[in-house]
C-alpha cells in the first residue's frame, strides 16, 4: 500500500512518514507541489495526503489534478492549518475524501488512513506509539552553549523533539573549552532532521553565539518562528512551547518569557539578585520607554520576518543583547507599533540554575552596559555595526 505525503514544511512529514512506514506502508513524501505530481504520476499511490498551503502550488489545484486531470478515484486525505469554511467546503467539492485541521493527533491521521485504503498484512499490535501531535507551525530553537558538558540536559532535549513535531534545535558552541562540541555532536547523532550543531571556533559570547545561531536558522525555508532558550533549561520546554502557542495565535511578532514571581508559579531567584534586578530593571524601562518587567528572561520566541531587524548587526554589549533587540525594534518600527508587536508573557516555571556563568560581579557591570546602550542609540540615530 502506497502513500504519497506532500507539504512544504520537512519538519511535519518526517513523523508522519516515519509513523506510516512503522505501519508498514511504502511511503514517499515532497516538499514541493509541482515535483509532488511528477510523483504522483511515477509513484502511483493508493492514497496522497496533501496540505493546501505551499508556496509553489496550492493542495488544492493538487486535487484538482489528480481528479480532473487523471481522472483518478484514489483517496485524497487533506491535512491543513487552514480552517477557512469555504476552503474546506471547496476541497471536498474537488472530491477530497477526507480534511483534517491541524494541529492533529498522529494517531488520528493513521486510523483515519486504515480506514481509507485498509492496513497493511503486519503485526502491529503488540508496539506502543508516543502520541505526537502534527502541528500547524514549523520552529526552530537556539540553544547557546558554553562549556555546558557536565549541564547539558540531553533527555530532556530529545525526548521533548520526539513528542512535539515541528521543532528544529540549534546547538550553539560558543568556542568551548571542554568537551562541549562533542557531546552535542553525539546528541545529534541519528536525529539530524531536528538537531543542528553550529559551532563557532571561538568564544564571541553568548550575545553573538544566540545571533549566529538565529541567522544560521533564518536561513531554513520550512521555519515560521525561531527563538532562544537557555541551555540549562532555567526555564523549561513545555514553558517555551506555551511563548510559541502565543505567537502563532496572535498579531504579536515577538514574545519574551517574564520571570514575575505571582501564585501559580514556581520562580526561584536567588535574594541577591532580586534587589540588583529591580534596579536594573527600572534603569532599562527609561532607555526603552515600554514597562518591561523582565527582559533578560532567556526564552523568546521571534516571527521569522523580524529576525533581520533583530539580529542582523552585531550588539554591542555582551549580556544584554535582549535591551539592544527590544531598541532596534523601537527604533525601526516607532515606539507605538513595537509596543503592539511585544508581547511579555510570565513563565509558570524558573529556576535559577547552579554554575551560571553571570556573578554578581558581572551583574553590577551590567549597569555600564546599559549605558553604552543609551548613548549608541541615543536620539534614534544608531550607527552600523560590521559583521
Amino acid at each position: 500500500m502506497k502513500i504519497l505525503a506532500i507539504d512544504d514544511q520537512k519538519l511535519v512529514l518526517i513523523p508522519l512518514e516515519v509513523r506510516l512506514k512503522e505501519l508498514g506502508y511504502d511511503v514517499i513524501t515532497e516538499t514541493d507541489g509541482v515535483k509532488g505530481i511528477e510523483l504522483f504520476n511515477s509513484f502511483k499511490p493508493d492514497l496522497v495526503i496533501v496540505d493546501i498551503n505551499m508556496p509553489t502550488i496550492s493542495g488544492l489545484e493538487i486535487v484538482r489534478h489528480i481528479r480532473e486531470v487523471k481522472k483518478s478515484e484514489i483517496p485524497i486525505m487533506i491535512l491543513s492549518g487552514n480552517t477557512d469554511d469555504e476552503m474546506i467546503t471547496q476541497g471536498f467539492e474537488l472530491g477530497a475524501n477526507d480534511y483534517m485541521k491541524k494541529p492533529l493527533s498522529l494517531q488520528e491521521v493513521c486510523a483515519r488512513t486504515k480506514r481509507l485504503i485498509g492496513a497493511p498484512d503486519i503485526d502491529n499490535k503488540e508496539k506502543k506509539f508516543n502520541n505526537v501531535l502534527i502541528q500547524q507551525r514549523c520552529v526552530g530553537v537556539v540553544i547557546p552553549c558554553y562549556d555546558e558538558e557536565k549541564r547539558l540536559l540531553s533527555k530532556e532535549f530529545t525526548d521533548f523533539i520526539i513528542k512535539n513535531s515541528g521543532y528544529h534545535l540549534c546547538f550553539v558552541n560558543d568556542g568551548s573549552k571542554d568537551n562541549t562540541l562533542q557531546v552535542l555532536n553525539d546528541l545529534r547523532k541519528g536525529r539530524e532532521d531536528f538537531i543542528t550543531v553550529y559551532d563557532c571556533e571561538k568564544n564571541g559570547g553568548k550575545a553573538e553565539a544566540v545571533r549566529q545561531g538565529m541567522l544560521h536558522m533564518a536561513k531554513q525555508d520550512d521555519l515560521d518562528y525561531i527563538g532562544f532558550l537557555d541551555a540549562d533549561l532555567s526555564t523549561d520546554l513545555a514553558d517555551f512551547d506555551d511563548l510559541v502557542s502565543t505567537i502563532e495565535n496572535s498579531n504579536y511578532k515577538i514574545v519574551s518569557g517574564s520571570r514575575i514571581s505571582r501564585m501559580g508559579a514556581d520562580i526561584t531567584k536567588e535574594s541577591a539578585r532580586k534587589v540588583i534586578s529591580l534596579t536594573i530593571n527600572y534603569i532599562i524601562r527609561k532607555i526603552l520607554s515600554m514597562d518591561f518587567k523582565d527582559t533578560q528572561c532567556g526564552a523568546k520566541i521571534f516571527h521569522k520576518d523580524v529576525i533581520d531587524v533583530s539580529f542582523g548587526e552585531k550588539f554591542v554589549t555582551q549580556w544584554i543583547f535582549d535591551v539592544e533587540i527590544f531598541r532596534r525594534i523601537t527604533l525601526h518600527y516607532g515606539l507605538d507599533k513595537a509596543k503592539e508587536m511585544l508581547c511579555e508573557q510570565p513563565l509558570k516555571r524558573w529556576i535559577h540554575a547552579d554554575g551560571s556563568k553571570l556573578s554578581m560581579k558581572d551583574s553590577v557591570k551590567i549597569v555600564g552596559q546599559l549605558g553604552q546602550i543609551a548613548w549608541f542609540y541615543r536620539k534614534g540615530k544608531k550607527k552600523t555595526i560590521k559583521n
